[in-house]
């Protein structure tokens, strides 16, 4: 323990002094109340903390005790369908304890000391273990089994397991480890804890080759995200970057989903914890709760705390790719927490970069977006888990322009560009196509291929093409009118605005079309590629442009999007039918 005492306090920032023993990052205890706070700084005796609470009524002379370790996070049986805050107390416990508003000073464990969980032993006496090894595991709830892994550190023969009902303090296990000065005893219980700015090992990091399927139409066939990647959606207010974060933690095929909302508006946390209970998973059956962990840190709570959330969420994701399940982590907006790095360094009166921010900016989201990946986790034999994370940014005015989205722009290799014309459109998801991008796109080829369809590359690439060419033509129409265009021209522009409102816009509040399955999704673009094909075929056979604009399966395909995932099969070959049959009559009609 080391004890100083308070000579400056600036909103959440604290100066004490006679904390010369402490070390960088330690978590201390600031005055009579107990707060929580971290060491940002030492000045020779002089320590500079961000506390993660109220400090109003704070003054000079206030004690300050180190606890000599750094913030950390416990993890164990009980993550699972729990709320914390940014520094991982649990706010059901404290609601319990103190009523609806936080109490400063109030120390709650984050994890339930008292809970006994059924602990099922898949080790035995005798066996060799080392990190990252599964002993044995807990059924937490119905759907997710917590794996219960020997601690970074550790390496030895289990001399004891035990099997039945013990809390996560209790000793389920012992390793005998060999030592340079003799033998020692390890007692393990189900809780190991980790220092949050520190990211956990693991053995090697391999390449994203695996799609990340999220039902998103847009986003699975245009800007795919790789199992373990790194994605931002950069939006101005009101562009639905939430909505779509929402719909990615719904429906994303991740085993795990930790959500972290750092700094946003309380109502929009508040909707997460109404909305997840009520929703059904797709995958199990049961609430979307079951595999679910939260981190609210809302905008009207302690802006440093808000800093330190976004660490505590990736540390808890990062235990559970490291137990071999796939994780999809939602930050919810780093731009709020770029503020928070801007506030305290601005009260530490560090040299200001860019608007502001601290010159390390971009090295502090690398940190954070780079502890992303999939990984072989430690342990004896082999195991693979991916952590993939996806950020909100919210920039001033949806100015892409600013230090933030530039910053996170050169990490993130997935850009989901949202566009407030769209949403103003009521074109959902608002992903600007033309200003969007995934650098995943080359290495899910091979994937797409073997798991989708061969010509799947050759659809989305045609694709991609009229839409691009359809920004071009708009010009032209604004300029002179659309019957200006060649007849090929204007099927172009009819495939794009199919493309635009029977493909890529999303229903995210409608039952069916809230989530497309791939087949489904490549079945929706054969056909309304096919359409584009024939038309082209037609208008050079002579066909009139109204004639085929205006064929009976036009409308089909503009509803297909709402046909039911186990009527596609038949509708859609139906539609492809009517659709070869119709365009085949309107060709033989021009012949004769």
């Amino acid at each position: 323990m080391n004890e100083g005492r308070i000579v400056k306090v600036s909103g959440p920032l604290v100066i004490a002094e006679g904390m010369r023993n402490s070390n960088m990052f330690d978590v201390v205890r600031v005055g009579n109340e107990n707060l929580i706070g971290e060491i940002l700084e030492i000045h020779e005796d002089r320590a500079s903390i961000q506390v993660y609470e109220e400090t109003s009524g704070l003054g000079p002379g206030a004690p300050v005790v180190s606890t000599m370790a750094p913030l950390s996070v416990e993890l164990g049986p009980g993550l699972i369908e729990n709320l914390f805050d940014g520094i991982q107390r649990p706010l059901e416990a404290m609601r319990l304890k103190t009523g609806d508003n936080i109490t400063r000073g109030i120390s709650v464990p984050a994890l339930d000391r008292a809970k006994k969980w059924h602990f099922v032993p898949r080790a035995k006496a005798g066996d060799h273990v080392q990190a990252g090894d599964i002993i044995g595991v807990v059924q937490e709830n119905e759907v997710f089994e917590h794996r219960i892994m020997v601690p970074v550190g550790i390496e030895g023969t289990l001399t004891e397991i035990l099997e039945g009902e013990y809390t996560i303090e209790d000793t389920i296990a012992r390793v005998e480890a060999k030592t340079d000065s003799g033998t020692r005893v390890h007692d393990l219980t189900m809780m190991q804890k980790w220092p949050v700015r520190k990211a956990r090992p693991y053995k090697e990091k391999m390449s994203p080759d695996e799609l990340l399927i999220t039902g998103q139409r847009i986003i699975d066939t245009l800007f795919p995200i790789a199992l373990g990647g790194v994605a931002a959606i950069p939006g101005p207010f009101g562009s639905g970057k939430t909505v779509v974060q929402h719909q990615l933690a719904k429906w994303a095929a991740a085993d795990i989903v930790v959500y972290i909302g750092c700094g946003e508006r309380g109502n929009e946390m508040t909707d997460v914890l109404m909305e997840f209970p009520e929703l059904k998973d797709p995958r199990t059956g049961k609430s979307l709760m079951k595999r679910t962990v939260l981190i609210a840190n809302t905008s009207d709570m302690p802006v440093a705390a808000r800093e330190a959330s976004i660490y505590t969420g990736i540390t808890i994701a990062e235990y559970f790719r490291d137990m071999g399940y796939n994780v999809a982590l939602m930050a919810d907006s780093t731009s709020r927490w770029a503020e928070a790095l801007r506030e305290m360094s601005g009260r530490l009166e560090e040299m200001p970069g860019e608007e502001g921010y601290p010159a390390y900016l971009s090295t502090r989201l690398a940190q954070f977006y780079e502890r992303a990946g999939k990984v072989k986790a430690l342990c004896s034999g082999e195991r693979i888990g991916s952590l993939s994370a996806i950020g909100a940014v919210s920039p001033p005015g949806g100015d892409l322009s600013e230090p933030v989205a530039q910053a996170t722009l050169r990490i993130v290799k997935v850009f989901w560009g949202l566009d407030y014309n769209l949403s103003y459109r009521r074109h959902f998801p608002a992903i600007n196509w033309l200003i969007s991008y995934s650098l995943y796109e080359e290495k899910l080829r091979d994937w797409f291929t073997e798991n989708v369809s061969r010509d799947w590359v050759r659809l989305t690439g045609d694709m991609m093409r009229i839409l691009q060419e359809e920004a071009e033509l708009q010009e032209i129409v604004q300029l002179v009118g659309v019957d200006a265009l060649s007849p090929i021209d204007r099927v172009t522009l009819e495939a794009a605005r199919s493309i635009r409102e029977d493909y890529l816009q999303q229903d995210a509040f409608n039952e069916v079309d809230t989530y497309s399955t791939l087949n489904k999704q490549y079945r929706m673009l054969r056909l309304i590629m096919s359409f584009y094909y024939r038309a082209r075929d037609a208008v050079k056979a002579g066909a009139g442009i109204d004639e085929i604009f205006s064929l009976p399966v036009r409308e089909r395909i503009g509803r297909a999007k709402f046909v039911p995932e186990e009527k596609v099969s038949q509708v859609y070959d139906e539609m492809e039918k009517d659709l070869e049959a119709q365009m085949d009559a309107l060709t033989a009609k021009e012949d004769s």
